[in-house]
């Protein structure tokens, strides 16, 4: 599977809080992960992760919670601590019943409230440096709260989570960025930072929102380190960062053009 196919399947972030209602601080769930299946769940336990399973093989467990893990090690030195708790159901129908969501088709994984629940179709489909990078990003959506409650822009949200998820994972930029290198080559650039509404399903440059606001975050990181990029999550770009909205957005078109031309 390429690279391009398998960051396609990372826009599971927007699909996910749209469905699982976590975009407008939804409680978590009542039930807990090991309630979900009685007498025929398997739970693995990581480092700081919890895998609880319902019909699939323990080696597909231990190797999520190995993921799990990985991504922990990685939001802890960015966020901060985060328990993992993720749900490997056995179809897609059970995973849309977990979360509550009306559509889960092209999906690997969707974060709710308190934890990160696979869909064994997407998830299946993608390569294991794939199956990092949505891990962890959906991880991310965990640890942060997300939007909480449309407080954040969607595009530090969604951007930062992929930060997080392509920190580690030795895929080059123009191979992660596909889509919006093709457009940076031929000499588009985008006019300003993705909006809620680039990020919403069926959005025809959904895939470049994604590549624009995580390129946005990695900027921000370079730049001015990531501790500026945390702090960004709760501010703005003029007191964290002394930039003007319009400013911003021009080093980060100049980013693009040196990072993607």
């Amino acid at each position: 599977m390429s690279v391009p196919k398998g960051r396609r399947a990372v826009l599971a972030g927007m699909l996910a809080l749209m469905s699982t209602g976590l975009a407008g601080g939804a409680r978590p769930a009542s039930r807990t992960a090991r309630d979900l299946w009685p007498g025929a769940a398997s739970v693995v336990r990581g480092e700081c992760s919890l895998v609880v399973g319902h019909r699939v093989p323990l080696a597909e467990l231990r190797d999520l919670a190995s993921r799990a893990d990985r991504a922990c090690r990685t939001l802890a030195e960015i966020w901060g601590p985060v328990k993992a708790v993720i749900l490997f159901p056995a179809t897609d129908a059970e995973a849309a019943e977990i979360t509550g969501a009306a559509a889960t088709g092209g999906l690997a994984a969707m974060a709710t409230a308190d934890r990160v629940v696979v869909l064994p179709t997407g998830y299946a489909r993608l390569s294991p440096a794939g199956r990092d990078v949505v891990i962890a990003h959906e991880l991310t959506h965990v640890a942060t709260g997300a939007t909480r409650g449309g407080r954040v822009p969607m595009w530090l949200s969604e951007g930062f989570a992929d930060y997080v998820g392509y920190r580690d994972a030795g895929i080059a930029v123009r191979v992660a960025a596909a889509e919006l290198a093709a457009e940076v080559r031929a000499g588009v650039l985008p006019p300003g930072l993705p909006g809620a509404a680039d990020f919403a399903p069926g959005a025809p440059r959904l895939a470049q929102a994604y590549e624009e606001a995580w390129l946005a975050c990695r900027y921000v990181a370079e730049r001015f380190g990531e501790k500026a990029l945390v702090r960004l999550y709760g501010s703005d770009v003029g007191s964290t960062l002394g930039l003007s909205r319009a400013g911003f957005t021009a080093a980060w078109r100049d980013h693009l053009r040196r990072e993607l031309a």
